[in-house]
């Protein structure tokens, strides 16, 4: 007799878990592999942030607390979003949870009914269809191709709405492309949503302060306030704070729904890390002196990447406008041999091969919903992208 449920069996694990663990066997068993498929800082966390949280631990604030976050975190989520986005909110509009997954996976299991549509932009981060499965709904796939620099278009959001249609995912800079939408060109897809009522708006702004070359960002309640009353504006502290392993993700809506997650977050895992708690609230209130110095790395880094891939044959890499990752096209390579006699028929072809032949972990388009393509994470040290992106030359350049 199979134990686990039907719900269970209408997803499948995180493919780019999935590579990052390959990739840790290979080295175990002695290959010499540089890892490209993890989406987290390479930096710690700043020294600020690590003392607020030593401070709580002495301090003993250590017990439980609220199921959805303490007060003071609450109140500087507020402040957070009146100081970056112009958003109004009170303490009782916020959530906060066990890192962003969480805070997207309470909010759908609150809302979905079976039947319900979930509109998703692809590439789309890999766990969104998977989460709205769980939660019972269905995932309709919005395709934003290399044509449209990975954004979509205000035309396919509109083809994409049903009248089953109850959220649309958003995020600008994407997982996994890079891309960031101009205040513009974030307009034109409110518009589109101001015209169907029943569809709400699942923001998620977790690259927010990952953003180069000028980019402006904006987040779909700050560019159509009318959008206010059926938008969840959805953050963190993971990326641009360097906090992934502290599991820190936060959200602001309107009161009925998070009402409804606060529920569903008592009857689960009730109140995220005290002590994270008191360090995310550091890493809102204090300094953000950091953030700057990590951007500038993290763009050379990107400049890095996008000079080596595009001079590949087979390989197109539009500019992405934020987060730490590029998602290079290899339709020039498909249906071409490897040097160690793969044949790459799909982007999971391509990825495999590159990791058994040259020791490169990156994660296959497919994951994403686009291909063919690859992601690369580049938030790793120049020496190591260097090596990297020669190996993939190398790689590309042995094919037939």
């Amino acid at each position: 007799m199979n134990p686990l449920s039907a719900t269970l069996s209408r997803v499948k694990p995180s493919p780019t878990i999935a590579m990052t663990a390959k990739a840790a066997e290979l080295r175990r068993a002695g290959k010499d592999v540089i890892g490209l498929s993890a989406g987290e800082p390479d930096f710690d966390t700043p020294e600020h942030i690590r003392a607020a949280g030593i401070r709580a631990i002495e301090e003993g604030k250590t017990r439980y607390t609220a199921p959805d976050g303490i007060p003071e975190l609450k109140e500087a989520v507020c402040a957070k979003f009146k100081r970056d986005n112009g958003l109004d909110y009170t303490p009782a509009q916020v959530s906060v949870g066990t890192g962003g997954k969480q805070i997207l996976y309470n909010a759908l299991m609150a809302t979905l009914n079976p039947g319900d549509e979930v509109v998703i932009p692809a590439p789309y981060w890999v766990s969104y269809p998977d989460m709205v499965l769980l939660a019972g709904g269905t995932p309709v796939i919005a395709e934003a191709g290399v044509e449209t620099s990975f954004k979509l278009t205000p035309e396919a959001l509109e083809a994409a709405i049903t009248e089953k249609t109850r959220w649309f995912i958003f995020n600008s800079p994407s997982n996994p492309t890079g891309a960031g939408y101009s205040w513009d060109e974030l307009k034109a897809l409110t518009d589109v949503l101001m015209r169907h009522p029943h569809v709400w708006v699942m923001s998620d702004d977790m690259y927010e302060h990952l953003a180069y070359d000028g980019f402006e960002f904006c987040t779909p309640a700050q560019v159509e306030p009318g959008l206010y009353d059926r938008t969840l504006t959805c953050n963190g502290v993971s990326k641009a704070y360097a906090m992934t392993g502290w599991r820190i993700g936060f959200a602001a809506g309107p009161e009925v729904l998070i009402g409804g997650m606060r529920k569903i977050q008592s009857q689960s895992t009730s109140n995220p890390c005290t002590i994270s708690q008191w360090a995310a609230l550091e890493a809102l209130t204090g300094s953000h002196d950091f953030i700057a110095g990590n951007n500038a790395v993290f763009k050379r880094r990107r400049d890095l990447v996008l000079e080596r891939l595009n001079a590949i044959e087979g390989i197109t890499c539009p500019v992405p406008e934020g987060a730490f990752y590029v998602y290079p096209s290899i339709a020039g390579l498909m249906g071409k041999t490897s040097a160690g006699g793969a044949k790459i028929d799909s982007d999971e072809d391509f990825a495999t091969a590159l990791l058994e032949e040259e020791g490169v972990a990156v994660v296959f388009g497919a994951a994403f919903g686009l291909s063919p393509a690859f992601r690369v994470s580049y938030a790793t040290s120049d020496e190591m992208l260097e090596e990297a992106c020669a190996r993939i030359q190398t790689f590309c350049d042995g094919m037939t």
